[in-house]
């Protein structure tokens, strides 16, 4: 993955506000990063993944330990995509 480095200021108090160790701040901030761009759509958990340096799997249980949904569809919209792909299935040539 080509990257860049990006440097931030934060004022120290916020610092102590996070109550993690310093040399934890920048994967904290990393994984505060890919937890909301992937929260807003942005990217996928793949993507999020990646940037994390951590699986899809893991990935998918921070979701979980954050409370932000991975599926982002209502049960009806669900629905809808379910049957799309057993039309698709059912009859493959259209």
């Amino acid at each position: 993955m080509d990257t860049i480095q990006v440097s931030i200021k934060i004022p120290r108090d916020l610092a102590g506000a996070l109550d993690i160790p310093l040399a934890d701040l920048a994967p904290y901030l990393q994984e505060m990063v890919a937890l909301e761009l992937f929260r807003q759509g942005r990217i996928s958990s793949g993507k999020a993944a990646e940037l994390m340096g951590i699986t899809k799997i893991e990935f998918m249980r921070l979701l979980g330990k954050h409370n932000i949904p991975y599926f982002t569809l209502s049960p009806n919209e669900l629905e809808a995509e379910v049957d799309g792909v057993r039309r698709l299935t059912e009859n493959p040539t259209g």
